[in-house]
C-alpha cells in the first residue's frame, strides 16, 4: 500500500517558491528520509517538496478549527485528516492559545447565563459561565468551573468594565452581590437569545450534548475547543 503524499511548494517557471512568503528557494540539504530540503532566503524558513504525513500540510489547521466548530471529535477529526490523535490535541492546544478574546464595547446590553456539563465523569459537574451581546449575539466572555461566585465574577468583572448598560440574567441570587443594583436585570424573556444559544452549543459539539459519551476528558481541551468555537 502507497503512502499518501501532499504537495506544498509550488514550481513557478522551473523555479521552486516558497509556500509562505512567494519568494524563490534554493537547496538545503536532504531530510532524514532522503527528500530534498528547500530553504527560502527571505523568510528563513524550511520546507520539502512533498510531505508523507498529512499534518504538514499548510491548511490541517483550518481545517481542525471548521472542524472543531461543526461538533467533530479529537477522534473524528483525526480519522477525516489521516493523522494522529495527539497531533490533533496538540494543535487545538496550539491554535487556542493563538486566539485572542475580542475587544469590549462600552455601554451595551448583555445577556448572562451557565451551562452545565461535566468532565471526566459525570459526578464532576462543570458550568461553562458566558455573556453574549444582546444585539449581536456574540460571546463576549466566558469561564469554567464550580457554579460559584469566583467563576462567575470571571465574566461579571468583564461586563462591570464595558460599563454595561443592563445585563440579563436568570434569578440566580448570586448576580446580586457581583453586579451593580443598576445593571442586572430578570425581566420576562430577557435571555431569549442566550437559552437558543444555549441549545445551539449543545446541538453542535457533541461533548456538551446532555447523554452522550462524548465527554471531556480534561477542563483544559473544553477551554480550548470553547475558544475556537467562540473566537475562532
Amino acid at each position: 500500500m502507497g503512502q499518501n503524499t501532499s504537495t506544498c511548494i509550488q514550481c513557478v517557471g522551473g523555479q521552486k517558491i516558497c509556500s509562505y512568503c512567494q519568494k524563490k528557494l534554493i537547496k538545503h540539504g536532504y531530510s532524514k528520509s532522503g527528500k530534498q530540503r528547500y530553504k527560502c532566503k527571505s523568510c528563513i524558513r524550511t520546507q520539502v517538496d512533498t510531505y508523507t504525513y498529512q499534518a504538514c500540510k499548510l491548511l490541517t489547521n483550518n481545517k481542525i478549527i471548521n472542524l472543531t466548530k461543526e461538533g467533530c471529535g479529537v477522534r473524528s477529526i483525526a480519522r477525516l485528516l489521516k493523522i494522529g490523535t495527539n497531533t490533533v490535541l496538540r494543535r487545538i492546544r496550539y491554535i487556542a492559545k493563538q486566539i485572542k478574546k475580542p475587544n469590549l464595547c462600552f455601554c451595551k446590553e448583555y445577556e448572562l447565563d451557565e451551562l452545565c456539563t461535566y468532565v471526566k465523569s459525570k459526578p464532576r459537574k462543570r458550568w461553562i459561565v458566558y455573556a453574549i451581546r444582546k444585539d449581536t449575539k456574540e460571546v463576549v466572555d466566558f469561564s469554567i468551573g464550580s457554579r460559584t461566585n469566583r467563576t462567575l465574577r470571571k465574566v461579571t468583572d468583564t461586563l462591570i468594565l464595558s460599563d454595561a448598560a443592563k445585563v440579563f440574567t436568570d434569578k440566580l441570587p448570586n448576580y446580586k452581590y457581583l453586579l451593580p443594583s443598576s445593571m442586572p436585570s430578570t425581566n420576562y424573556r430577557g435571555t431569549n437569545h442566550i437559552e437558543r444559544k444555549n441549545l445551539t452549543l449543545r446541538t453542535h459539539l457533541k461533548r456538551l450534548n446532555r447523554r452522550t459519551i462524548c465527554f471531556s476528558r480534561s477542563i483544559m481541551m473544553l477551554h480550548a475547543c470553547l475558544m475556537i468555537y467562540f473566537f475562532g
